[in-house]
This record gives C-alpha cells, structure tokens and sequence, in this order.
C-alpha cells in the first residue's frame, strides 16, 4: 500500500474513534441508569452534554495550537488521551467520575480531529485531495451513524462499559502505526495564539452549546438557558473583534476571505443539523412508534452508513473531476429526498421494507457526497500551514450544527399532539428536508472551486 493510502487508513481510524463517541453512549444511558440509580437524569445528562460542549468548545483552539507546536506531536497525545480517558470511563465507579473522565475524552477528541485532517492533506496531490478528504469526512459521519448500532451489541452482550473500552483496540490500531508512520509538520514562523481570544473562544462556544443542549430540559426561557445564549451572544462576537485586532489570533479571520472555506463552513453547518437529528429521529421512531428493541434499531439503520461509506469515494473522485459544486447540490437534493420520503410514506405500522429502507438508502447517500464536498471545498485554497485550523473551524460548526438539530428535534417531537406518534417525527423529517433545501443553495453558491491556489492569510495588526 502506498504511503498516501497508509496515512489515510491511520488517521481515519482515528477520526472514526472520536465521532464514534459522539453517539454511541446515546444507547447506553439506560444502562447507566440502572447502575447510578441514585444519581438523577439530570445529572447523568452530563455524561452526554459534557461531551459535546467539551469537544465542540477546544476545536477551533487545539486545531490553531497543532498549526503551531507539531501536528503529528499533538495527534499522538490526542490518541493517547483519548484511549485513557476511555479506559478511566469504562472504570468509572459514580456518575462524578464518569463525566470527568468524558470531559477528558472530549478534550482529546477535539485534538486529534482537525491534526489528522492536517497530517493526512499534504501526503496527496492536489488532484486527489478531494478523493482523500472525501473518505476522511465520511469515516466520521459513518462512526457517528454507527454509534447506535454498535452500542447496541455492546451493551446487549457486555454493558454500557464496553462502548468505553472498545476504544482501546481502536485507538491502538491508530497509534502503533502513526508513531513510525506520520512525520512531524508545523508553521514554523507562527507564534502561540492568543490566550485570552483562546479562553474567551472556549467560553463562547461552550456557552452556545450549553444553552442549546439544555434547552428542552431547562426550558428555553429558564434563566439557565437565556444566561447562557446571552453569554455567548456577547463572547463570540468579542473573540471575532479580538482576533481582527491580535497578531496571533485563534481564528485568522483571513481564512474567511476564500470563498470555498466560507461557504463551505456554512453548508457543513447547516448539513449537520439535519444529518445529527435524522440520526437520533430514526432510532426514536423505531423503538418508540415501531417498538423495535434497541438493537433491532440499530441493525435497521445500518443501512444509511453503508450508504454513506460507499458514496463517499465517488463523491471526492467526482469532485477532483468537476468541483465540489458539482458533487454538494446533488448531495443535499439526494439527502432531502430521503427526508420527503420519510415524511410522506412512512406510517404507525412497521413496514421496514416499502416505507423506510428506500428513504434512508436515499439519505445515506446523500450524507456520503455531502461530507465529501463540503470537507474537501472548505480546505482546498488553504495554505499548508493553516489544515489544522481550517478544518478546526469546519468540524467546530459541524458539532454545533449537531447540537442545534438535535435540540430542535426534541423540540418539535414534544410539541407534537400526543395523540398522534407519528405526527411529530412527519414534522421533522419535513424540516430536514427543508434544510436541505438550504444546503443546496448554498451548494449553488459555492462557486467553482479551484484546487491549489492558497487563500491569503495576512495576520492582523496587534491592538495597540
């Protein structure tokens, strides 16, 4: 195997390990429950929230910081981490010490995603990077559709401690190879970004994602929820002005100046809030209007992530060849259809056959060439020594877009009638499917994206 082909196996087992964790302790929770049974669900929500907040709030900063100290250095401590933060939550003895533990894991996730984007680009020439990025993209989309599969048979056969420790095995299959493999890259004329814009960015965005999040427990008007939402509405804004005005700022605001990068962060935002919530919509429609078992639910959706992986390649192949436009309209119309589909045909009594196999095939698909076009667009007129905290940025909006759709999810499943269980998930399905709409015109106005010509990135004045 070629060594372009061994670096992207390595880092997409990676990759595919820090997503998979994203949802595969969803199917847990149950099982959790019983074992904390004198920890509340409020509390034990924090296993979950805490790392999503966590991992989406350290993105953009660990990716900037990779650019700077070493990617493949900060990728071997991501990976590391990360497994023993596994092991220390499989090991978990009270609910305290299992959200720490997945704070922990969160934290290293959120290092080794956007290192090993920038460890895998620069081993494949610009022809191919779409074809490279395509794989990469899709390998966590699948993982996180995976999730509820997997820890399904996990705790079925083992316990929810299982969808910690599997994590070993995968990380070390990552780590024995990158340490001989992967070789050492940074900016070396760059200086360490700002501290405070790097605190105040972390403040902002887990205030963001704690308002979301909490919204359908709190109450979207609860002090808990409007303190948050307005925290973030006044940091955020405050690391933008910060970072136009530092000389090391942790986000280079000059990234925005290509269109491809800009585009393509908002058509992966507004992708993911549909993809994440049709993740959690499906598996709550079988087993609570279907009545299938937690695992008969997760080997029914397998369907949508086989899709995905193998549309995935196609999709970067097509994209090296006629542009990511060409590849992200039909991605979004393919994924909205599955959605429609969805909303129109499926009913109260299950027909797995005629009215859900066809639509999440569909959706699959869609998933696959949308992941391929937006992850390879948002990267390709980027300089080498930005990949880290380019694609920082993009899987940051990803993982809020997440948590936005999945919170507007619940949110309109509790608002449905009680009388009808199907009306509520129709009326998701149809908002994803609108969604998808909008992916697609931002599909048209991403332009013709050229390959290999860097985006400037001119760093700011510091403030005086």
């Amino acid at each position: 195997m070629q060594r372009q082909w061994q670096v992207l196996v390595v880092t997409a087992v990676a990759v595919f390990m820090g997503f998979l964790d994203v949802t595969i302790v969803n199917v847990a929770f149950p099982d959790m429950e019983r074992d904390f049974s004198d920890a509340s669900r409020a509390d034990l929500s924090w296993i979950l929230n805490g790392y999503n907040i966590v991992f989406a709030a350290l993105l953009v900063p660990a990716g900037r910081l990779a650019d700077l100290v070493g990617r493949r250095r900060m990728f071997l401590i991501g990976v590391t981490s990360f497994v023993a933060a596994s092991v220390l939550c499989g090991a978990a003895t009270s609910p305290e010490l299992l959200t720490a533990a997945r704070v922990l894991q969160a934290a290293a996730g959120a290092i080794l995603v956007p290192t090993s984007l920038a460890l895998l680009l620069p081993e494949f020439p610009v022809q191919k990077r779409a074809t490279a990025v395509a794989i990469w993209s899709a390998t966590g989309a699948v993982a996180a559709a995976l999730g509820p599969s997997l820890g399904g048979v996990l705790v079925d056969e083992a316990g929810w401690r299982w969808v910690f420790f599997v994590n070993v095995p995968i990380g070390l299959a990552a780590l024995i190879p990158a340490r001989r493999l992967l070789t050492e890259a940074r900016d070396p004329a760059g200086v360490l970004p700002d501290a405070l814009g790097s605190a105040l960015m972390v403040a902002g965005v887990g205030a963001l994602a704690l308002g979301i999040v909490k919204g359908p427990d709190w109450g979207w008007g609860s002090p808990g929820v409007l303190g948050s939402l307005a925290a973030a509405a006044v940091l955020l804004p405050l690391v933008v002005l910060r970072s136009a005005r530092h000389r090391a700022p942790v986000i280079e605001l000059g990234l925005f100046r290509a269109r491809s990068f800009a585009v393509a962060n908002a058509g992966m935002f507004a992708f993911s809030t549909a993809f994440y919530a049709l993740l959690l919509a499906n598996v709550l429609f079988l087993t609570e209007v279907w009545g299938y078992s937690i695992l008969e639910a997760g080997f029914a959706v397998t369907p949508g992530p086989l899709s995905a992986a193998l549309s995935a390649p196609v999709g970067g192949r097509l994209a090296d060849r006629f542009g990511q436009r060409a590849v992200a309209l039909p991605g979004a119309l393919i994924f909205g259809a599955g959605c429609l589909l969805f909303a129109t045909g499926i009913g109260a009594t299950p027909d797995y056959a005629s009215s859900y196999l066809v639509p999440t095939i569909l959706t699959g698909i869609g998933v696959g060439l949308s992941f391929a076009a937006w992850g390879s667009a948002a990267v390709a007129q980027l300089p080498a020594e930005r990949f880290a905290t380019g694609s920082a940025v993009l899987s940051c909006l990803r993982q809020i877009g997440a948590v936005l759709g999945i919170a507007a999810l619940v949110a309109v499943l509790e608002a449905a009638p009680p009388g009808d269980p199907v009306e509520g998930f129709v009326d998701a399905w149809t908002l994803m499917a609108a969604a998808a709409g909008l992916v697609a015109l931002l599909a048209v106005a991403l332009g013709r994206v050229r390959a290999g010509a860097p985006a400037a990135v001119a760093p700011a004045e510091a403030a005086a």
